[in-house]
Parts: structure tokens; C-alpha cells; sequence
């Protein structure tokens, strides 16, 4: 009875599957377009994907990125395009994560905050970079002398040395720097600009580490500290001299 009543299921099932002819159905390709999209738009889309080759060259320096939004972002360093504006005060950016950057200068936001001291940044990256002043971490090392760096900025600047590249040219006298900063502070000699003002009692400085020195005489805060008798200083290069009375040091020879 059990095997009658199966075979009465299989053929039943065998029957749905046919149409009216009794021929198999197939199904309909209309049908199946209608619920996936062509072979040539699944294509058109993989390509997009970037696949971790680096197949964008850049015609001018040769660089190579794993897609053409990498590229084009690069290419506005030699083109020097930078199409995104701060509305507050006009200054452009090459990337839009830099104009968001700039923007929070004025609006005092700095979402990024050091879990072990406190100290607030404007970006992640300035975070990080903070961080490894707890942590010790040193990652990028010189492969001519061993001395290693936190940052990779620090140690291409520190390679220079060894090269002697100066890339940073003052169009007034031809000087040259191993950094754009350097060739920046050098540039104010010749136009007297002094862009950092004190709040206190308007002294202006070329440089904000400066006007950070500055403000302590203000504020009466003396962050350097000598180890041997706890005497205090305003910057470090006054606690670098004062050493000296400790270790005898004379790096300076009349000849």
C-alpha cells in the first residue's frame, strides 16, 4: 500500500512539470533576464572592482595605484588642481578629507581624543601618530644608519641627509630646503609675515612653536625639567644648555 501511494505522488509531480502537450516546460528566458542582469553588466561592474593590481599608471611620474579614483586624486599633484574650498576663509585642498580637516580650525572640533592622556586631535591620523609617544613605537627605520622615526614624513626628511636632496627652492635668493615647512618659515624673512599672535599682549611670531614658547612666559609654565636637580625650563633647547652644566659638554670650540 505504502509503495502504491508513492507512485501515485511521483507521477502527480511528473505531470505538474509538463504542460498541456505533456512535453517538459522549460523556462521562459524572458523570464530569467527579467530576474538577473545581462552578462555584460555583471562584466562592466567586476572591472570597476578595484582588484589590488596596480594597473593605473601616472604618465608623469610613473606611480601606480589599484584604480582610476586613486590615480586621477594623485594627478592633482602635478596638475596642481584642489577643488575643494573652505567657505570660511577661501583656502583649497587637493582631497575633500582635507578640506573636512581644515574645517574643523575653525569650528575648534577635535573628535579624536588619546585614551591615555586626554589630548584631543582633529584627525585620526594625528591620533595615532600621538599615541606612539606612550607606546615607544618607532616603525619606520633609516636603512643607511638604523635611526628609526614614528612617522614615515620624519624619515623621508631624515634620508635627506644622507642624500643631500634639497627639493624646496626660494624663488627670491635660490636657497634651498629639504622641506616645504623649511622653505615656508625661510620665505617670512622676505616678506616680514608673522602670522602668530600672542592674545596676551599681540607679539607676532613666524612660527607657532614660537608663539607656543612665547605664552609660557605669560602663563609661567616651564614643561622641561633637568633630571639631576629638578630645575625647570621654558623650552627644551634651554634645558639641552643648562645640561651641559652637568655633563661638562662644550660643543663649541674657538679656533
Amino acid at each position: 500500500m505504502v509503495l502504491r501511494n508513492l507512485a501515485l505522488i511521483n507521477t502527480r509531480e511528473r505531470r505538474d512539470n509538463r504542460g498541456s502537450s505533456g512535453e517538459p516546460q522549460q523556462p521562459h528566458d524572458a523570464d530569467e533576464a527579467e530576474k538577473s542582469p545581462s552578462t555584460s553588466e555583471h562584466l562592466k561592474k567586476h572591472r570597476q572592482r578595484p582588484t589590488g593590481k596596480r594597473t593605473h599608471c601616472c604618465s608623469d611620474c610613473g606611480k601606480r595605484f589599484t584604480s582610476s579614483a586613486d590615480l586621477k586624486r594623485h594627478q592633482r599633484i602635478h596638475t596642481g588642481e584642489k577643488p575643494y574650498s573652505c567657505d570660511q576663509c577661501g583656502k583649497s585642498f587637493t582631497h575633500s578629507s582635507n578640506l573636512k580637516a581644515h574645517q574643523r580650525t575653525h569650528s575648534g572640533k577635535k573628535p579624536y581624543s588619546c585614551d591615555q592622556c586626554g589630548k584631543s586631535f582633529i584627525t585620526s591620523s594625528c591620533l595615532t601618530i600621538h599615541q606612539r609617544i606612550h607606546t615607544g613605537e618607532k616603525s619606520y627605520s633609516c636603512d643607511q644608519c638604523g635611526k628609526r622615526f614614528v612617522t614615515s614624513s620624519s624619515l623621508t626628511i631624515h634620508q635627506r641627509t644622507h642624500t643631500g636632496e634639497k627639493s624646496y627652492s626660494c624663488d627670491e635668493c635660490g636657497n634651498s630646503f629639504v622641506t616645504s615647512s623649511s622653505l615656508i618659515l625661510h620665505q617670512r624673512t622676505h616678506t616680514g609675515e608673522k602670522p602668530y599672535s600672542c592674545n596676551e599682549c599681540g607679539k607676532s611670531f613666524t612660527q607657532s612653536s614660537n608663539l607656543i614658547a612665547h605664552l609660557r612666559i605669560h602663563t609661567g609654565e616651564k614643561p622641561y625639567s633637568c633630571i639631576q636637580c629638578g630645575k625647570s625650563f621654558v623650552t627644551s633647547s634651554h634645558l639641552t644648555r643648562h645640561l651641559r652644566i652637568h655633563t661638562g659638554e662644550k660643543p663649541h670650540s674657538c679656533d
